[in-house]
């Protein structure tokens, strides 16, 4: 059978959608009226589409997609030695991947456009959004619609009260409980929870402010590493950087002006137990200066606790040990005088390596100049002669011990090819041997000597120092990001919470001269909150404005009426509404 819809109804269904239209500042899905052909018509789609919600989501994913290849293959901004060697290994892959910009995701177009597009699309949903939301604040919520009960959620009852006294009863009620109220003809129209539309706007503003705030953050961020020994120091410039990387607009000229020379560093590990060894404070005492000419100030700087000049964060993340030799040629030229030579750690217990290199001043037994360059490695507690293999048992400097392997010839360091300060490059050495054809090589104590054979020099272990390995690194708005990720929490709890309603209290005399009085309730989505939110105000306005009883009505069975509840007095959801 085919339902037929009357005049009367469809005037009245209008009228209920009236009555809930702008509950949301979500733009209607209906396809816009586009031209058949020509340029305008297909850019107004194209941007329709971009701002739309679902393109705005759509982008987001990939978005995040897009970043995983990041986070899974290496960055030249990164690590640049890691890119080469994936490059070596994988002949196949490596060309693929610089076609597709993967070696360095966060800068490539496809990366940025996706960036691009999300920001645009963000801006275009936020604008016309924010436009009509504030129409709405200015405006005030529209009449009741004719039929009250055909409303989800409604109620209704009868009293002896005047219709004016009613609707002034419900117009302070509403207001009390924070509606926004007023008076429309023979009706009240409130209306609550604009704090969801709120949430709603400022979830979207706070996502383009971390986009905006991480793009800025990349774009001019820098991060440095420098490697200081007690009694040096450090100043911001870019030649001071044992590594150095920054992002794309940075500029030499964005680097804080400071300095800092290290004191003393303190370390301190669990003695015994099964956590001994592990580490339990790092600090290290730094004084430092604002500008060419600032003050001097101390300050101790621990692990998880930088120091923060200018916006830039001075973080404490190694340390180390450089044990200090002297150097003699043939003829007993010191060569190099007490120098301290930092070795980087390769286990928890500061065994370390690295390298000592002579690179001027040395002559061998005939006169003739060379380079020396000696292999070394350290252990702060050595476990004692005879004990096997040459590893630290403890990280505290309890009982040192430096072995070195001895080289001479060309270090390589004039060929104009960078190369690490703590490798040696054997290419062009010879390792030192004795009479009996037998390696160079012996362990010291702090004070022995290391005679190289045929009276080509001597080596000797004059004691230990420490380092302390600094992060030099500044993140331009990350406060900004962080409190756009604080908004977007706020702004998204609003918008899942809070419940955008609308309330209509009608109070009309009755063909016998009772005032008759209707009250119903509409949300943006159907929930249990309506009605019991209607119900509730429905019992206090019964209780606050009842008039002169029925004159129909029996005073016994008012009083009654008094002592039990009225069922009428609960809001009634419709058929088919939620319960």
């Amino acid at each position: 059978m085919t339902k037929t819809t009357t005049p009367a109804s469809a005037t009245e269904d209008q009228d209920l959608g009236a009555a809930g239209s702008q509950l949301s500042t979500a733009p209607s899905e209906e396809a816009p009226n586009l031209p058949a052909l020509g340029v305008i018509g297909w850019a107004r789609w194209f941007w329709r589409q971009l701002t739309s919600m679902r393109v705005a989501l759509l982008l987001l994913l990939l978005l995040s997609l897009a970043a995983i290849p990041g986070s899974l293959i290496p960055q030249t901004g990164v690590d640049a030695t890691q890119v080469a060697d994936f490059r070596q290994r994988h002949t196949t892959l490596g060309p693929i991947y610089d076609k597709l910009g993967l070696f360095h995701v966060y800068s490539s177009v496809w990366f940025s456009a996706i960036y691009i597009l999300l920001f645009v699309s963000l801006i275009g949903c936020i604008v016309p959004r924010t436009w009509q939301f504030v129409g709405q604040l200015r405006g005030r919520p529209p009449g009741a619609p004719r039929r009250l009960t055909r409303l989800p959620a409604h109620t209704t009852w009868r009293t002896g009260a005047d219709p004016e006294q009613v609707r002034e009863a419900a117009l302070a009620l509403l207001k009390k409980r924070r509606f926004r109220a007023h008076t429309v003809g023979d009706a009240v129209a409130a209306e609550k929870g604009y704090l969801r539309e709120v949430g709603n706007l400022l979830f979207h503003l706070a996502l383009i402010l971390m986009l905006v705030a991480f793009a800025w953050g990349q774009l001019f961020k820098y991060e440095g590493n420098k490697l200081v020994l007690e009694g040096d120091g450090f100043a911001n410039t870019l030649t001071q950087y044992d590594d150095f990387k920054s992002g794309n607009l940075f500029t030499q000229d964005d680097l804080d002006s400071f300095s800092f020379k290290l004191g003393d560093f303190r370390g301190t590990y669990e003695p015994s137990g099964p956590n001994r060894g592990t580490a339990r404070t790092f600090e290290a005492d730094l004084t430092y200066s604002v500008g060419a000419f600032g003050e001097e100030k101390k300050t101790t700087v621990q692990v998880n606790e930088p120091l923060d000049v200018g916006g830039s964060k001075v973080y404490l993340v190694s340390h180390g040990y450089a044990p200090v030799v002297t150097v003699r040629d043939a003829s007993g030229k010191v060569v190099l005088d007490k120098e301290a030579v930092p070795l980087l750690p390769q286990d928890g217990n500061i065994t370390s390596t690295g390298a000592i290199k002579v690179m001027d001043g040395y002559r061998n037994a005939d006169g003739e100049r060379e380079q020396l360059g000696f292999q070394a490695f350290f252990v702060p507690t050595f476990a004692g002669e005879g004990s096997g293999t040459m590893l630290s048992q403890f990280p505290a400097l309890l009982n040192p011990r430096l072995a070195l392997n001895a080289y001479h010839g060309d270090l390589g360091v004039d060929s104009g090819i960078p190369q690490s300060v703590y490798q040696l490059d054997k290419t062009h050495l010879k390792e030192f041997k004795d009479s009996d054809g037998e390696l160079a090589k012996q362990r010291l104590k702090v004070g022995e000597t290391m005679e190289l054979p045929g009276g080509q020099g001597s080596i000797t272990f004059e004691g230990v120092q420490e380092w302390a390995g600094f992060q030099i690194a500044k993140q331009p708005a990350s406060g900004w990001a962080l409190a756009g990720a604080v908004a977007a929490i706020l702004g998204l709890s609003a918008s899942l919470f809070v419940q955008r309603r609308r309330v209509w209290v009608r109070a009309v005399r009755g063909a016998d001269g009772v005032t008759v009085v209707e009250m119903a309730g509409l949300g943006r989505s159907e929930s249990a909150k309506v009605p019991e939110e209607l119900g509730d105000l429905a019992g206090i306005l019964y209780e606050r404005a009842p008039g002169a009883p029925d004159p129909g009505q029996d005073p016994e069975a008012d009083r009654e009426a008094d002592q039990e509840p009225d069922p009428t007095h609960s809001a009634v959801p419709a058929e088919g509404a939620e319960k």
